[in-house]
């Protein structure tokens, strides 16, 4: 219907929002990026402000970052010679100047960082191997596999182009110089207050596919010289920061590399010791048992001083920012409030700038307490606000968090029909963000109606692990599509049963990745309770996901056995062994470059519905990856806005 395509552009086209705030040195000015969808040119774009207005005028500057001194503001963007080229640049502030160009990569920057005695700026770039491949793929070379993650949704092949910690001189002399060579990826930059090395993340050891551990590497600016572990091969730690004093080293991590979810940790170490055991590491956030590596993505932790830091973690929907004080009886302190996740933050000099979103209002800059851009402003009245509840779980021994938001144009006398959605992950949240999926069905006249069931995030480790495959060393999970399933029919049971407006004979449901293993499962365990379901990147064999996925032989570390040691286990918990029980009409929709969930996850659900003369639409989005719904172009999450909500008005209406 042309008013749900309406709906859709209102919602997506010009749509505006902030993202990484950086801080001056001396407290005084605030950057940004504020990015820009535009449904006419299809494409999203991005620009860097200062102080609530626009700073530069480029189509695609994001990653601002201060000199130490505060007189220069360095940047990505876009402005090489060839397209897709990606530059780095430094705008002087304070005095007079021209913007300098220090380089240009054909395989993008990301993370730049001033060295503390500011000569240099460090950023993370991916390197291609030496061996030059011809446009044309029928003249490439056959690609020789041989280790595991070779390729990721969205970044193509990277075994044959690592990401590499690199180093340029901030005064626009001389050509970047990578510090990391070789095949091994890395991630995250935090430099010595000395400015002679910079810490990262990385998998630097032959077995890092099969054993999964990820360490932290103390790399030197001296030329031949070999990077330093830091950590001794056991954990999975990321995101590192070096205190003023440049004694401790914080980052975010898991001391155990087995398992999977698992609430990470905010952990502190030595930045120059090396092999240090985990257990050797104090774990700031005690004893908040909440995961610091947040669905929307956080920061590294920031020192505020060499006894304190800032970290973002999730609680129960909300996602807010913590100061962590090492040595105090009470170490744990929300600097946030209310129903908000905190998206991004930055602190300098006493100023605190962070990035906020709520439901009803996309991300904002706060300084402090107060809102400082207002970009958001122009979907105005067309969001929604939304109603928490809480529903027992079947053992009564927890609630599980859940929302409704009403339709537009309510009227409580009226009965409407329902779209009931399940996240992905499993380990992520729902929670006090904009959702424009949310905001979009509630536009076209559903209520909408969504929880965060057992295995997702947001909650104490036990809950995250409620999921674990049964036969799993760690835990006493249950496995996917047991507490969950029953914590979502809870959810759609609670709502009906004390929202009057809620039609029970009009309920659909709809998910992504794993919420599209939901989708399925639901529709073969409990379809009678829907007139419509939609799966949506879904995983519906998780045998074949075991070898076909990007993230292929990970999953092992959530089900406790490989699908070798037990193709029983994985056949059972697999919605597509049980197809033939499906009678609720579906809804399959799938990218043709997924490479989380290939879609062959979607063909073997449509050929056999089909063959068995179900009731089934299957759409193909040309051109897109996984994250379609989130970051895809604004024409295809247009068209697919529109084709998930006709269909429900047929289904539900119909």
């Amino acid at each position: 219907m042309a008013e749900h395509k309406v709906i859709a552009e209102q919602l997506i086209d010009g749509r505006s929002w902030v993202s990484q705030p950086a801080v001056s040195p001396d407290g005084k000015s605030v950057a940004c990026v504020v990015h820009v969808t535009s449904l006419e040119k299809n494409k999203t774009y991005s620009q860097v402000w200062l102080n609530g207005a626009p700073l530069t005028g480029g189509d695609h500057d994001s990653s601002p970052t201060w000199s130490p001194a505060g007189d220069a503001l360095a940047f990505t963007s876009r402005r090489g010679e060839k397209t897709g080229e990606c530059t780095l640049h430094v705008l002087p502030i304070t005095g007079p100047g021209e913007l300098r160009t220090l380089c240009s990569l054909a395989e993008g920057i990301d993370a730049p960082s001033y060295s503390p005695d500011g000569k240099w700026l460090a950023f993370l770039s991916r390197t291609p191997s030496e061996d030059a491949k011809p446009d044309d793929e029928a003249l490439q070379p056959a690609r020789k596999i041989e280790r595991f993650v070779s390729h990721l949704n969205g970044d193509g092949w990277i075994f044959d182009r690592p990401m590499h910690l690199y180093i340029v001189a901030a005064d626009g002399t001389g050509s970047p110089r990578n510090l990391t060579p070789g095949p091994y990826q890395h991630g995250g930059i935090a430099w010595l207050p000395d400015s002679s090395g910079i810490v990262t993340a990385a998998a630097r050891h032959e077995t890092w596919d099969i054993d999964h551990a990820e360490d932290l590497y103390l790399v030197s600016l001296k030329a031949d010289v070999e990077p330093v572990r830091l950590t001794d091969g056991t954990g999975r730690y990321a995101r590192p920061a070096v205190s003023p004093n440049g004694t401790k080293l914080a980052f975010v991590g898991s001391t155990d590399r087995t398992v999977f979810p698992v609430n990470d940790q905010v952990l502190i170490g030595s930045p120059t010791t090396p092999e240090q055991p985990s257990s050797s590491f104090v774990v700031a956030n005690a004893p908040l048992d909440r995961t610091f590596d947040p669905t929307v993505g956080a920061p590294a932790p920031i020192w505020t001083d060499n006894a304190s830091l800032l970290a973002v973690a999730e609680d129960r929907g909300e996602t807010h920012l913590f100061r962590l004080t090492l040595g105090q009886a009470d170490p744990v302190e929300k600097v946030t409030s209310g129903p908000v996740t905190v998206t991004g933050a930055s602190w300098d000099s006493g100023t605190l700038a962070t990035v906020q979103t709520r439901v009803d209002h996309v991300e904002e800059l706060f300084i402090g307490d107060k809102q400082v851009t207002s970009v958001g402003d122009s979907i105005g009245s067309l969001a929604r606000t939304w109603e928490r509840f809480s529903v027992d779980t079947a053992d009564g021994t927890e609630q599980i968090d859940a929302w409704i938001m009403r339709p537009a144009d309510f009227d409580p006398e009226r009965r409407y029909p329902v779209l009931l959605n399940v996240h992905g992950g499993p380990f992520t949240q729902y929670g006090e963000y904009f959702f424009d999926e949310a905001q979009m069905q509630a536009a076209a006249g559903f209520v909408v109606v969504m929880g965060n069931p057992r295995g997702g995030s947001g909650r104490h480790t036990e809950w995250g692990q409620a999921i674990l495959g049964p036969k799993h060393a760690v835990g006493n999970g249950t496995g996917w599509g047991s507490v969950d399933v029953d914590d979502v029919i809870a959810i759609l049971d609670a709502a009906l049963a004390n929202y009057r407006f809620c039609d029970a004979d009009r309920v659909g449901m709809l998910g992504g990745s794993y919420g599209g293993y939901m989708a399925t499962w639901l529709a073969a365990k409990h379809g009678s309770r829907f007139k419509g379901i939609c799966s949506e990147r879904a995983v519906n064999n998780l045998t074949s996901l075991e070898w076909s996925s990007d993230i292929a032989t990970l999953f092992h570390l959530e089900h406790g056995v490989s699908h070798l040691e037990d193709p029983e286990f994985y056949r059972e918990r697999s919605p597509i062994t049980y197809v033939d029980e499906i009678s609720v009409p579906m809804l399959i929709i799938h990218s043709e470059e997924d490479w989380r969930c290939p879609i062959a996850q979607a063909e073997e659900l449509w050929v056999a519905l089909r063959l068995l003369n179900k009731d089934v639409d299957f759409y193909r989005f040309p051109g897109e990856n996984h994250e379609l719904s989130r970051s895809g172009s604004p024409f295809h999450r247009v068209q697919r806005a529109q084709i998930i909500l006709d269909w429900f008005k047929d289904k539900l209406d119909g």
